[in-house]
């Protein structure tokens, strides 16, 4: 079940501050972590890749999205369980994480983040030295 929030948009330096909350969908998330790193699988169901919107700025990765359902003309639902057009969901990065080399690609609906360790967090072999 998605889940509502009436957070406001996130902010830029060239946009400002939203003028309103825009109610949005927080879409479904599973985060697998590896030793190399972190991979995000969100769910988006009708959202094209025009209309998907990723941006790392500090230490925060956004998502946001607008679903693009086209009705066919003076046909009107009868039932809608969801109502809302737009998803958007905010994580906090990691120190460990790199969001240089953050990447991203879009399946049938499903958006695949993945975000590297930095180089210092890798895991690493030691060799032993014998005298």
């Amino acid at each position: 079940m998605n889940t509502v929030t009436q957070t406001p948009a996130p902010t830029s330096p060239s946009t400002g501050p939203s003028a309103r909350p825009e109610p949005a969908l927080l879409p479904p998330v599973d985060v697998i972590e590896d030793a190399t790193g972190i991979t995000l699988y969100a769910d988006l169901p009708g959202v094209p890749k025009e209309r998907l919107h990723l941006r790392v700025e500090g230490d925060q990765l956004g998502i946001e999205a607008e679903v693009a359902l086209p009705a066919p003309a003076g046909i009107e639902p009868q039932h809608a369980e969801v109502t809302l057009s737009r998803y958007r969901r905010t994580f906090t990065l990691s120190k460990e994480l790199d969001p240089e080399k953050v990447s991203a690609e879009l399946v049938q609906g499903v958006l695949r983040v993945r975000i590297p360790k930095a180089d210092h967090a890798q895991p690493r072999r030691v060799q032993i030295q014998v005298q």
